[in-house]
């Protein structure tokens, strides 16, 4: 298996603890685990230009130098954890900044095929509120990027780092961590998107296949066989 993990900053503060916590209890010896760090690895905000949209990923700005070898490790994942503190009720503004370049990618333009065999979990923490609405933000693009199973933990930890956590709640995490790790081991073999998903993809298809003019994303479509009877869920 292989793993990424995303990191909203560039601190191992209790998102990213917690965060490796899970991957410690999924990983195997031969498995292959891989860090990013926000903003060092994608520091670039998205311009808006929309070039990834209509002409291509590959034409965007920050490809060529930050881009291509970010997305090259979330195609090659067979889990991505997102980890984020919450600020002001929200995801890291760089983990914004990323997810704003791959607008190209929901499944309303371009979805990559391999994200709906994929698992992803998302981490948010905060000393008191907001876990949900900052894993929202992430969780919003992995379901409409197509990701098959998607997974949250989110977690009030009232202290200045996971060491000063008590027992009871650093019993909690853990109880919390072993089910979403037991839950993603035993689906690694045979993940499957969700009902949701699945209506999610049928009903943009109906939307490309009624488009009056071809454009990039009916194409794209249209050369994956989208379109016909393929499903990118029964690809081998």
């Amino acid at each position: 298996m292989k793993i990424l993990m995303i990191n909203g900053t560039m601190r191992k503060g209790k998102s990213y603890i917690l965060g490796r916590m899970l991957i410690d209890r999924i990983a195997k010896e031969e498995d292959v685990v891989e860090e990013l760090f926000l903003p060092r690895d994608m520091p670039e905000f998205c311009r808006g230009c929309a070039l990834c949209i209509q002409q291509g990923e590959d034409r965007c700005p920050d490809y060529l130098i930050y881009l291509k070898r970010v997305t090259k490790l979330i195609d090659e994942a067979d889990l991505l954890v997102f980890t984020t503190p919450v600020f002001v009720y929200h995801a890291s503004g760089q983990m914004k900044a990323l997810l704003d370049h791959y607008g190209y990618r929901w499944m309303v333009h371009r979805p990559e095929a391999s994200m709906f065999k994929k698992q992803a979990v998302c981490v948010a923490t905060a000393a008191g509120a907001g876990m949900r609405s900052a894993m929202k933000d992430i969780s919003d693009s992995l379901r409409w990027w197509g990701v098959a199973r998607i997974y949250k933990c989110g977690m009030a930890v009232p202290f200045s780092s996971w060491e000063e956590a008590d027992q009871k709640l650093q019993d909690k995490v853990k109880e919390k961590l072993e089910k979403i790790s037991s839950r993603i081991c035993r689906d690694s073999k045979e993940v499957q998107p969700s009902l949701r998903t699945k209506l999610m993809f049928h009903i943009v298809r109906v939307f490309q296949k009624r488009k009056e003019k071809e454009d990039i994303d009916q194409k794209y479509w249209a050369e994956r066989g989208w379109l016909g009877r393929k499903r990118p869920w029964k690809e081998t």
